[in-house]
Formats: C-alpha cells, sequence, structure tokens
C-alpha cells in the first residue's frame, strides 16, 4: 500500500472539525423551526443564537453585529451595493474601490455597475498602494454618494496581510465606508472589527474548520446596512430572509469557537511549520520564488513559483504524489489559470505558482512529506529541462 494522502489546502477548505461535525449532528436532530414560537422552535433559535455569539467573539464584535448568509460570497453581493440606510434614512454609495488582488467574489462588483467599480494597484510587496488610494478617494465626486472601499485582509494566495488601519484611515478622512474581507484572516489573525477600522467585516465557516454553506456579515454598528439582497419572510431581523441553517450555522459557532481558543499559540506552532517547509524548499531548490517572503503573511500559507513549472503540471505531480494542494484560488469553478494576483504584484504570469497552506492538525510529518516531494518535483523539473 502506498502512503497516506496529505492535505495541505486549508486556504480552499479547512478539514471539518470535530466539534464542528457534532454540533450540525445535533443540530439536525432538532425538529423545530427557528421562527417558531413553541419550545421546539425556541430550542433551535437558542443554537443559532449561541453560534451568534461565538461568531461575534472571533471578530471582536458584538451578537447583535452578526448576520448570517449562505457563505463569503453571498455577503460580498449583499454589502457591495449602492443602496444603504442610515437607520431609516436611505444613503447612495457612489463608487466602489476594490484592491487589484481581492477575490472574485469582490471583484464582480456585487450591485454595482461595472462604470460604478475602480481597481486600485498593489506594489511589488502584494500589499495595496496607499498612495494611489489616497488620490482616488480626493477624486471621488462627491455628489454621486460616499465612497466604499473594499480590501482583504489577507490575501487568499498569497496569505500577505494588507495595512488595514492606514486604509480605514484614509477611507474615514473622507467619510466612507470600508468593508473588509477577513475570510483567510480569521483563525489566523487576531480579529477585532473595531480596532481594523472596518464598518463590515465578511467570514466564512468552511475556512476556518466549519461546514460548507455558512458565512456572515459583521457590522460594527446597527445603524448603517445595506439594503437587503434577499426578502422574504424577514429573517435576521430582515436582513436576509429563509429560514436559518441551523446545521451549518451550528457548525459554525463550533469552530469559530475552536479558532477563538489559544489562536496565539497555535498560530506559533502552525507559523514554524510552514518556516521549517519554507527552508527545506529553498535548500532542495534555490531558484524557488515564495511569494511574499519577508512580508507579513498569515503563519499556514506558503504561495511558490518553479521556474520552468507550470501550475497545472505542478499540481497534477505533488497529486501524484499524494499530497493535495492548489494553484492559486479554489473558487473559480476548478480551473486552473494564470495568477491574476501575481500579475497584479508585476511577476511575469507565464510563470506558474502553487499555493500550500496548512493549519493545526498539520504534523511534523506532514511537512516532512511534502518536502520530499517537493525536491522530487523540483528534481524532475530540472531534468525534463535540459533534457529538453
Amino acid at each position: 500500500m502506498g502512503q497516506e494522502r496529505i492535505y495541505m489546502d486549508w486556504n480552499a477548505t479547512a478539514p471539518l472539525l470535530p466539534a464542528a461535525r457534532a454540533a450540525c449532528l445535533d443540530a439536525l436532530d432538532l425538529p423545530g423551526n427557528p421562527s417558531s414560537v413553541h419550545g421546539e422552535g425556541r430550542k433551535i433559535r437558542t443554537l443559532i443564537e449561541n453560534a451568534r455569539r461565538d461568531v461575534a467573539a472571533l471578530c471582536g464584535a458584538s451578537a447583535t453585529s452578526v448576520t448570517f448568509t449562505s457563505g463569503a460570497t453571498e455577503a460580498a453581493n449583499w454589502v457591495l451595493t449602492p443602496d444603504f440606510r442610515m437607520g431609516k434614512t436611505p444613503l447612495t454609495i457612489g463608487h466602489l474601490y476594490i484592491s487589484a488582488i481581492e477575490h472574485p467574489a469582490v471583484r464582480e462588483g456585487g450591485r454595482f455597475g461595472k462604470a460604478d467599480v475602480s481597481e486600485i494597484a498593489v506594489t511589488p510587496a502584494g500589499t495595496i498602494d496607499l498612495a494611489e488610494l489616497e488620490a482616488a478617494l480626493a477624486a471621488h465626486d462627491r455628489q454621486s454618494g460616499l465612497p466604499m472601499v473594499a480590501v482583504m485582509l489577507a490575501n487568499n494566495e498569497t496569505g500577505i496581510v494588507q495595512p488595514i488601519n492606514e486604509v480605514s484611515r484614509l477611507v474615514k478622512a473622507v467619510g466612507g465606508i470600508l468593508v473588509v474581507d477577513a475570510v483567510q484572516a480569521a483563525g489566523r489573525l487576531a480579529l477585532s472589527i473595531e480596532a481594523l477600522g472596518a464598518d463590515f467585516l465578511i467570514v466564512s465557516s468552511h475556512k476556518i474548520g466549519g461546514p460548507k454553506g455558512a458565512g456572515a456579515l459583521v457590522v460594527r454598528g446597527e445603524i448603517l446596512m445595506p439594503a437587503a439582497l434577499v426578502r422574504g419572510g424577514g429573517q435576521e431581523k430582515g436582513h436576509r430572509s429563509g429560514t436559518e441553517n441551523p446545521a451549518a450555522i451550528a457548525g459554525f459557532g463550533a469552530a469559530a469557537r475552536f479558532a477563538a481558543d489559544n489562536l496565539s499559540q497555535r498560530m506559533i506552532v502552525v507559523s514554524a511549520l510552514r518556516e521549517k517547509l519554507e527552508t527545506a524548499m529553498i535548500a532542495a531548490a534555490p531558484d524557488v520564488i515564495i511569494h511574499g517572503l519577508g512580508g507579513e503573511r498569515i503563519g499556514n500559507t506558503c504561495f511558490f513559483t518553479l521556474p520552468g513549472l507550470k501550475s497545472e503540471t505542478g499540481q497534477i505531480a505533488f497529486d501524484l504524489e499524494g499530497v493535495a494542494l492548489s494553484a492559486g484560488s479554489a473558487c473559480s469553478s476548478g480551473k486552473v489559470g494564470q495568477s491574476y494576483v501575481l500579475s497584479a504584484m508585476g511577476h511575469d504570469p507565464r510563470h506558474g505558482a502553487l499555493r500550500i497552506s496548512i493549519g493545526p492538525s498539520t504534523t511534523q510529518a506532514d511537512i516532512d512529506r511534502c518536502a520530499e516531494v517537493f525536491a522530487k518535483v523540483s528534481a524532475r523539473r530540472r531534468i525534463s529541462g535540459a533534457a529538453a
């Protein structure tokens, strides 16, 4: 028998935590509708509200600030809209500014028209160009409405952390609204919506070990809110109608509790494993390019290029050796293409890139095995290149 496969693609989906699985199964056994007033309904409503508190705690927010959605993509489509309310007063957002490395869910611009979305460049280090953002906000047409800026806290491909506090300072100086995609940062960085200076945070269940099909929009206060995307029965205070998914929400809550528990120590261990892997990679292939090396990254992510190795070829080679990794974002219907993130950073898009992302259950043995496979794949690349 061959060696067991190892999973190194946590940024695509983290393995389901035992506690999250148990919470899902327990919720599935409850018969009530959370909108019902009888005992069964109240019991499942309590389950949802407990999960709401757990997700809020992970984000440094109050429970009343969390609205559950079907995932981060829905949350992005909901909050990225020209139509807001400040209490009962309509409020118009005139233009959306996003960084050039945002997730596709944000790059699509939500409910803004294409003409009302502008991309802000990033530096070669992979962080948003603050000078360009400041100039764009200074030139914003206030007659059209307020500016909105959407920037991810940690990039899903490179793991590079964005200077959100500086972004917030620029946005607040012009009275704008800041949306922060915290999907990859949750469970890997300490989160506080207040400390970040964000108006909205987007988070996802399956990135932190919860089930797929649940996410949340977290707000800094309850006065400023986007127009509802899903209308109907008025669930989630009228912000997101439709009967809630108690099983997914319960699992999300359990994963949030785990993510918040001893976060700093857990990420020290994960970061140390990533550093050992990268050291071994550099030793095996000195020409390897580790994107973001030397800068601030979330501790679980290694996005690398082996010159001469295509992304598809590399991904297949690792897979055949029993290592599951990815060629960047896994949110494009399984397509493997050039990384727009690396293109935005000024790298030659013809060079492929692969992403290794790990988590709390990754072991030293997994790292050693991955390093062995990396060395083998790299050696094959050099042999193929010499033969050519």
